[in-house]
């Protein structure tokens, strides 16, 4: 087993075995190989329950045995994947990770994810062992191999990461955090090109607790996380490698947890990561990477690793695993300490929120008025202007070029640009020239027409807006419409459902900040309702109306102390608690508020990507959320899209549409991060 901090807890799911034969196990393995084929269950069951150390003192008794090496005898007896992940678990740890990066560089071209994964995970302890077992393997230096297979700054952070020398100090200066930051904001975000050397220099040797706050400290001052800016200024091999640093300062087992789900994720299996992963975490913090996985997927890694894979090598890979954490049907107590840090976080960040489409500079609504009648007038329409003008323009300032186009023309400048516009571009482009309250009011008049309800939409809409937002709603409502939006509801949904989405309506929710007082107790409410408390205290009917009070009028800074005290009093986490015990759309709402408060601009991302993946795109969400969003945290919602899907918002919406409507879409997107 790997050697232990003082006073930590081991995470690995591979043990000593107890009563431990290193000759009988050697026998047993001998047997298993001897004749024709091998007994691969015998193989996989005896070496996963052996720990590595154990597994070495078997390597060289089977010598001494039988005169033969053992990892020779398992290549030669088994295949493919399978053969892969026995062979990795019975070289030293430090060795394995020799073989991967050698693997890496060999050959025409270079595996730099797998260098990315090993040299920034590693502690400092790993990465001498490993360049000491580089060298004794293949009598190379590591350092001059990585260097002639890479170059710029990608190539100086790896020699960097490969010194091994990051400071391991947990007593932090506060002004050298406040110098560092001031230091990666002038090297970036204030300087014309990139100092990409003080990036380097911070993120390379700094310790990881004077990261953390380094990382929370830029957050507070520049108003966008350290990843976002990482993104803007750095690019190619360097950026991921520079992400992928932060990512593991921040929490090295959320970092596999997210490398493992992607290595599953969608069609094929990336299986060298797979393997690379299982084997060099099953005896470090597994027990940690399988908390978060099973936190931050809402799926177990063990279900996730049965369903992708087969035969022995899934079995090898789930002894790896360690259990199931959907077995029991509830979070593990660490899973949910790191559930309650993830609401510690939404508490306290304060990240500036942007949007992507600004008021233009050199505004003049009398040009602008003229170029539109330009573009519309006569055989055909210029729609490069029409999406020029208007995406380049603020709401105020479209609100100005709608008056002006009729001072001038005498016409409306919305019905021109129906009748000259169709399909998803006017759609967009009309929804852009309305005012964000009479645009709400009508998606919301469109989900409850006609036959059938659009209750997704009601719910994004009123789970999220502001109550500054809701009453101009409101008004907007009834001024277009001649009837209340409470009405509509009432008339249009029912239950429990229609009674949440009324007092979402109201806009009454509370401005201030948490009270402590009514944080336990409104807690309480919510472990009773989802009927995880020990003492209920009222019946059915009443816990719902309490809870549909908490969650609909607290304010969010309220809400968020409740769902860490939740947590901190159940061991749940609240919004898989109401998913699971929950159902339709009372579930539905529930959870898009609960979301809506832990990361507004994450339940944004989320509803963007939902809308573009699979077969066929939901235009109608798409444009509703970047219309709505373009001024208030599209940007945000740009970098979250970014941060979870591992792809721009950019590169999603050029994939999956096309045409004009593409061409205005990217210009609300307003980058490509």
């Amino acid at each position: 087993m790997a050697k232990l901090a003082q006073g930590a807890k081991y995470r690995g799911s591979i043990h000593d075995f107890p009563d431990f034969d290193p000759s009988q196990d050697a026998e047993t393995l001998y047997n298993a190989m001897k004749g024709f084929g091998s007994d691969k269950e015998a193989i996989l069951e005896l070496i996963t329950s052996r720990s590595n150390r154990q597994r070495q003192e078997i390597c060289q008794n089977y010598k001494s045995l039988y005169g033969k090496d053992l990892i020779a005898d398992l290549k030669y007896e088994l295949t493919g994947k399978f053969e892969r992940l026995i062979v990795g678990l019975m070289r030293p740890p430090a060795y394995s990770d020799a073989k991967e990066i050698k693997d890496a560089i060999s050959g025409i071209g270079t595996d730099e994810k797998c260098l990315i994964e090993i040299l920034a995970s590693r502690t400092n302890e790993q990465i001498h062992q490993l360049v000491a077992a580089y060298k004794d393997a293949y009598e190379r230096d590591l350092e001059a191999d990585v260097i002639g297979d890479t170059s710029g700054h990608f190539q100086k952070m790896l020699v960097v990461l490969l010194q091994g020398t990051r400071e391991e100090d947990d007593v932090v200066s506060e002004d050298l955090v406040q110098q560092d930051v001031q230091d990666l904001y002038e090297a970036g975000e204030l300087k014309w090109g990139t100092d990409e050397a003080q990036f380097i220099y911070i993120l390379g040797n700094r310790s990881k607790q004077h990261l953390r706050l380094v990382f929370d400290e830029y957050l507070k001052t520049t108003g966008k996380p350290i990843e976002a800016s990482i993104r803007g200024e750095l690019s190619g091999d360097f950026e991921k490698l520079m992400l992928a640093v932060v990512k593991c300062v921040r929490s090295t087992p959320e970092y596999f947890a997210e490398r493992l789900f992607k290595a599953m994720k969608g069609l094929g299996t990336r299986d060298n990561t797979l393997i690379r992963i299982m084997v060099s975490r099953s005896e470090l913090d597994i027990l940690d990477v399988r908390e978060i996985f099973r936190t931050k997927y809402e799926k177990s890694l063990y279900s996730m690793i049965k369903n992708d894979t087969s035969g022995e090598y899934k079995k090898t890979l789930l002894k790896l695993c360690g259990g199931d954490d959907d077995a029991a049907g509830k979070f593990f107590p660490e899973a949910a300490q790191v559930a309650y840090q993830m609401w510690e976080l939404s508490a306290v960040a304060r990240v500036e929120v942007k949007g992507t489409v600004r008021p233009a500079g050199d505004f003049n609504p009398d040009t602008d008025a003229k170029a539109l009648r330009k573009a519309m007038k006569g055989l055909g329409t210029d729609e490069d202007t029409i999406i020029d003008i208007i995406t380049h323009r603020s709401n105020a300032q479209r609100q100005q070029i709608r008056q002006t186009f009729k001072s001038h023309f005498g016409r409306d400048l919305m019905a021109d640009l129906k009748s000259e516009l169709s399909g998803d571009l006017a759609r967009l482009i009309l929804g852009l020239m309305m005012p964000p309250a009479h645009y709400d009011a009508k998606q919301l008049k469109k989900a409850m027409e006609g036959a059938g309800t659009d209750e997704k939409a009601l719910i994004e809409i009123l789970a999220t807006r502001t109550n500054a937002e809701i009453r101009a709603i409101n008004e907007a409502y009834k001024e277009d419409y001649h009837k209340s939006l409470e009405d509509d509801l009432s008339s249009d949904t029912s239950g429990l459902f229609k009674r949440i989405l009324i007092s979402l309506a109201t806009g009454n929710r509370e401005e201030g900040g948490e009270d402590q007082d009514r944080v336990r107790e409104d807690a309480q409410v919510a472990a009773e309702i989802l009927e995880i408390a020990d003492t209920p205290s009222g019946d059915r009917s009443s816990l719902e109306t309490r809870f549909m009070m908490i969650l609909c009028t607290r304010s969010y800074q309220h809400l968020r102390r409740v769902f860490q005290e939740f947590v901190k009093m159940t061991n749940y986490d609240v919004e898989h608690t109401i998913k699971k015990r929950m159902s339709g759309d009372v579930r539905d709402v529930f959870v898009a508020i609960v979301q809506s408060v832990k990361n507004k601009p994450l339940f944004f991302a989320d509803k963007l990507y939902k809308s573009m993946k699979g077969a066929g795109t939901e235009e109608k969400t798409l444009t509703r959320i970047m219309v709505s969003r373009s001024e208030i945290d599209l940007l945000n919602i740009r970098w979250e899209f970014i941060e979870k899907y591992d792809k721009s918002l950019h590169q999603a919406i050029e994939g999956d549409t096309s045409g004009h409507f593409l061409k205005a879409l990217l210009a609300v997107c307003g980058g490509k991060d």
